[in-house]
């Protein structure tokens, strides 16, 4: 699965990007029809301290999957991001199946 990861007004370091990776490798497994996934992340100029926002597009057969969370850091919007987006998973494969 390819993983496309872009972080708005600042540089992502390797360890979060092998983070992303490790994570959104979680949805491949889920499903077999995962073709690849696109990550944004950003800072928000906000007053409080959860100004990091993840996005995640799960590039699938038919319809993309999309999930949007805010946290005080990437990984715990991540963690959330890709949480929303294993439901989103199970429910088409559910959908696909017929159930």
């Amino acid at each position: 699965m390819d993983v496309k990861i872009s972080s708005i007004h600042f540089k992502a370091d390797v360890k979060l990007e092998d983070f992303i990776r490790e994570k959104t490798a979680k949805l491949a497994g889920l499903f077999d029809g995962v073709i690849s996934c696109d990550v944004t992340l950003r800072l928000e100029a906000a007053t409080n301290n959860e100004n990091k926002i993840a996005e995640i597009r799960v590039i699938i057969p038919g319809n993309d999957l999309f999930a949007k969370k805010q946290a005080k850091t990437f990984e715990e919007a991540i963690d959330n991001t890709v949480d929303a987006l294993k439901r989103q998973v199970k429910k088409h494969k559910e959908k696909l199946k017929g159930l």
